[in-house]
């Protein structure tokens, strides 16, 4: 449902490129391995920050580089139990951009999906209106009447009057239900979608002395026309 770019933040000052994508939901299991291949050890490299995002949802562009690992997985969760209309709704409330600043809002909005009406496949007016009356019976034209409705008109004005929006996918609006807040921090995570978790002991262990060595083999070499000094003498210095 989500791809997220994780970078191991220390390589990245130290000017190299670590990272990896990683799909979610997942596991904790998943997680440690990709931690484990990009040098994240919990030991010497510890920080991550995530440089890119892969994902098929509109409005969600401000998706930060540092965001939780275990909400992105709550919120991926959270989409991949939804039925294909349910995702087409939250991808055009998303779009929408009230409820979609963080991904606290995210979550809060796809669990909150019944506080807007969305009719798929509108794009304009014309195609509101002829919805509204033909589909929703909203008014009774006669048959003889009906080829000198004015559908673009009406739909006009029922968006201006109700406030909802034309979005690559239909229209929607808020019917202005109660929206609840479930979701007020990563305290209110269920324990199975917390699955941020560093590799274990050994493992980290032995990718801290591999990122050593590769930091060794990467040290610019002495040059031998400046030896080393050992308090303020060259190495060679006679007594």
């Amino acid at each position: 449902m989500i791809e997220a770019y994780v970078t191991n933040l220390g390589r990245y000052n130290e000017g190299s490129l670590q990272g990896e994508y990683l799909e979610l939901p997942t596991t904790k299991e998943d997680v440690q391995a990709l931690l484990s291949r990009i040098g994240v050890d919990g030991v010497m490299y510890e920080e991550i920050f995530i440089t890119d995002y892969e994902h098929n949802f509109a409005g969600m562009q401000n998706l930060g580089e540092f965001e939780s690992i275990d909400e992105l997985n709550h919120l991926a969760s959270l989409l991949e139990d939804m039925d294909d209309w349910e995702l087409e709704k939250f991808e055009a409330a998303a779009a929408l951009g009230v409820h979609s600043g963080s991904v606290k809002d995210l979550i809060n909005l796809a669990q909150n999906l019944d506080c807007y009406d969305f009719y798929p496949g509108l794009k304009d007016n014309d195609d509101l209106g002829r919805y509204l009356v033909d589909e929703l019976g909203y008014e009774e034209i006669p048959e003889r009447l009906e080829m000198y409705f004015d559908y673009d008109s009406y739909g006009h004005d029922y968006s201006i009057n109700e406030g909802g929006e034309f979005v690559e996918s239909g229209y929607i609006l808020n019917n202005h239900e109660r929206f609840i807040e479930h979701y007020s921090g990563r305290e209110d995570l269920p324990d199975e979608h917390k699955i941020f978790a560093y590799p274990e002991p050994e493992k980290s262990i032995k990718q801290a002395l591999a990122n050593y060595k590769q930091m060794i083999s990467e040290a610019p070499a002495l040059s031998p026309e400046r030896p080393l000094a050992i308090e303020g003498r060259p190495l060679h210095e006679g007594r």
